[in-house]
């Protein structure tokens, strides 16, 4: 009695983060599998990163709630990679990934990433999305997928042509239709239901059904935990000489840290307790990517899908991520030929579902409305990376976002007033910069020519190099034509 006493004082919620725990581990199984056997890694080092996050991450301070693992947002650019450079490398770049953001979190450069505009971030999870769906539906359809994203997307038609002339195709497209439906319809189901998530049922229903119907389809292919787990050899890290190795690196770390801390910025919102420490979060994320690369599993953030699991089945504190990653280590560890019964069109089933909650349709109609400029930045975003690829359409929708802050932030207003005699009335006030001067160029050239102009530059609060000189050659040519020179105010 004494020693349950302790317990619970020493552990007040234990009841309720045991409970949670096992909400978010049926929640993370199929999640964790789906995501590796989707970037092209055998399906336990999916596992791999979720025990990592669970046990490691999870057990560091930074975001009490929120749940670390394999995520769909980072799939096609690990895919990308492995593709590009080899299994074996990845540990390298996701061992690099770690050191780098343990290094932004010691210099703490965490809350920076909230300073990223947010229709970049969404505009980049929609891209992901839209590659995402249109990458699984391959798998969906028994067919090989195209590399890039456009030849992805180009290629549905013919696919999908090609599969109603194949039975084994059209059964491994019903079986991730069926998968699709189960995770669309289950919130509708009753409460008692809804204990069981929503993904587990749908990859348990159509692994049932495979099972009793002796389906034709493509399973999850075993290697086991041991087999699977392959630190990075020395020979992988002669790539680190290559640019585009550098490169993918630093995409890991962006499009990871910026995701776990929105995602956490998310979390915070679903609870009353303790807030995110965003430094020490970044650094956890940090340490656990390290681990990651070290055992050649697959990058980590944190998953909004998780973590929300986490919040509404009760979890109070870090104890529930930590357990779920004991129960996901128990599994894989005492049953993992179960995974080779699960079929790989369910498991793009799910896939695709969470791509599609990673576009924001609906927002997007609603930015329209309010904010074209942002929802042009988002729109811009995504499609560069579906076009290009993932690190360049980032970049592209960064640019895209500095420049559209930029352009809002010059205003400038040219007032002109001409009683008809004496000189021309002209004031600029505002922000004179680069982006505005066509405009300012156009009004002063249309001013008349044979009238002298005084010109007050008192009211602008910021005047760029740019404008600066080409006011002063545009006073010079206006001198020229043989009225009075252009006075230029200047405030004092």
């Amino acid at each position: 009695m004494t020693s349950n006493h302790t317990l619970i004082s020493r552990f007040p919620h234990l009841r309720q983060d045991f409970a949670a725990s096992l909400v978010v581990f049926l929640v993370a199984l199929p999640l964790c599998v789906g995501v590796a056997v989707a970037s092209g890694v055998p399906a336990e080092l999916g596992l791999v990163t979720g025990i990592v996050g669970g046990l490691v991450t999870g057990l560091m301070r930074g975001s009490s709630l929120q749940v670390s693992g394999p995520a769909a947002g980072l799939t096609v650019l690990v895919f990308e990679a492995v593709k590009e450079f080899g299994l074996p490398v990845l540990g390298v770049i996701v061992l690099l990934t770690g050191l780098l953001q343990v290094a932004m979190g010691l210099l703490r450069l965490g809350r920076y990433f909230r300073a990223i505009s947010v229709s970049v971030v969404e505009g980049m999870l929609a891209g992901i999305g839209l590659v995402l769906i249109a990458g699984q539906l391959y798998p969906a359809l028994a067919a090989k997928a195209p590399d890039s994203g456009l030849a992805k997307i180009a290629g549905l038609p013919g696919a999908l042509l090609d599969a109603f002339g194949d039975s084994g195709a059209l059964t491994s497209l019903a079986v991730c239709a069926g998968t699709v439906a189960v995770l669309l319809l289950w919130r509708r189901t009753p409460a008692k239901v809804r204990a069981v998530p929503g993904p587990l049922a749908a990859a348990g229903l159509a692994t049932l059904a495979t099972l009793v119907f002796s389906l034709p389809v493509a399973t999850v292919e075993v290697r086991g935990l041991l087999g699977s787990v392959q630190p990075p050899p020395l020979s992988a890290f002669g790539e680190l000489a290559g640019v585009g190795l550098l490169g993918t690196v630093l995409a890991f770390a962006l499009i990871a840290s910026a995701e776990s801390l929105f995602s956490a910025a998310a979390v915070d919102r679903l609870h009353s307790g303790p807030r995110t420490q965003y430094n020490r979060e970044l650094l956890a994320q940090g340490v656990g990517n390290t681990l990651c690369g070290l055992l050649g599993a697959l990058p980590m953030t944190a998953v909004i899908v998780r973590s929300a699991a986490n919040v509404q089945a009760g979890a109070r504190t870090k104890a529930s991520r930590v357990l779920h990653g004991a129960w996901l280590l128990l599994f894989a560890a005492l049953l993992p030929g179960v995974l080779a019964y699960i079929p790989i069109p369910a498991l793009a089933g799910i896939l695709i579902h969470a791509g599609a909650k990673l576009v924001p349709v609906r927002a997007l109609a609603a930015l329209w409305r309010e904010h074209r400029g942002e929802a042009l930045v988002l729109g811009v975003t995504a499609v560069s990376i579906v076009a290009v690829s993932m690190f360049e359409g980032v970049l592209i929708g960064l640019a895209l976002a500095v420049v559209k802050t930029a352009w809002e932030a010059s205003h400038v207003k040219l007032d002109v007033v001409d009683k008809g005699a004496g000189p021309v009335e002209a004031s600029l006030s505002g922000n004179a910069t680069f982006l505005r001067l066509p405009k300012i160029l156009d009004s002063l050239e249309s001013l008349p020519q044979d009238r002298p102009v005084r010109l007050d530059l008192s009211g602008l609060h910021h005047l760029d190099h740019a404008c600066r000189t080409a006011l002063g050659n545009w006073a010079a040519r206006h001198s020229a034509a043989g009225t009075e020179p252009v006075k230029l105010v200047t405030a004092a």
